[in-house]
């Protein structure tokens, strides 16, 4: 029986708008009681929000079949032997409540320089020359970096705006201290995933529109992986150029979700 991970934006949806026949995909995954996971690097939104977002484009979702990459990154960091609890978050609520729901204590921007065991960063669009000043006192001091997924840039409704990535630089820049990436293609997300779908690693096939993130993600761990050419890449020649500068190759190209069922 096969299983999915199943990337969102540019997948799913284009930022508000569904992409035609995802709504029947995933029906016909429930249909077929193929299990899947919703699987996405956006740190902003909680799973009640990200499920709320794919109900809005048409497509049925519950939060337990959710996995962000706020939540892959707190359970990271409670397997690590941290000498505390308190970590500086620069993120927006997403990454704020997975944190707090770990039992982690989020400190604040004006707190003592190296108070905190961790600095954990996702996409934060309040994020200014504070938060860097404090978060590179605080890894300069040995708190652990923490980010939630390494994407510069992100497609919005047809526009790329800045990532979490972006804002990483400037951090690990300043610091001196390369982060631990915790999204997509790092294996700490996808493992997480392939632990919430219990499947042998050669059943599941892991689907995205972004070749560095989503279908690197899958071969690192071994999956099976499709390239959709509905986000990023929209047809065949862009796509094959691609995989000849990156090397990265899935093993299915795909004009869309209806044709991988094929």
């Amino acid at each position: 029986m096969p299983g999915y991970l199943l990337d969102l934006d540019g997948t799913l949806y284009h930022g508000d708008n569904p992409i035609p026949g995802a709504g029947q995909f995933v029906l016909h995954l429930r249909k077929q009681n193929y299990p899947f996971v919703f699987l996405t690097n956006n740190s902003s939104r909680t799973p009640e929000e990200v499920s709320r977002h794919l109900e809005a484009t048409g497509i049925e979702a519950y939060p337990e079949e959710v996995l962000t990459s706020s939540q892959a990154a707190a359970s990271h960091l409670l397997e690590l032997e941290l000498p505390t609890r308190r970590v500086f978050c620069i993120g927006e609520r997403g990454l704020r409540d997975a944190l707090e729901q770990a039992g982690f204590e989020l400190a604040e921007a004006g707190d003592e320089p190296g108070s905190v065991s961790a600095v954990v960063q996702g996409i934060d669009r309040l994020f200014d020359y504070g938060k860097l000043m404090t978060a590179t006192s605080h890894l300069r001091r040995g708190a652990v970096s923490i980010l939630t997924n390494p994407d510069h840039l992100l497609p919005w409704n047809g526009e790329l705006t800045p990532g979490a990535g972006s804002l990483g630089a400037s951090i690990e820049r300043a610091s001196g201290i390369a982060p631990v990436v915790i999204g997509k293609p790092s294996q700490i997300i996808m493992k997480a995933a392939v632990d919430k779908l219990n499947l042998p690693i050669t059943d599941i096939w892991t689907v995205g529109d972004n070749l560095s993130t989503d279908i690197q993600g899958g071969i690192s761990i071994g999956s099976r992986t499709a390239l959709v050419l509905t986000g990023l890449l929209t047809d065949l020649a862009a796509a094959e150029e691609a995989i000849s500068r990156t090397g990265i190759r899935p093993d299915r190209i795909c004009r869309n979700l209806q044709e991988l069922l094929l």
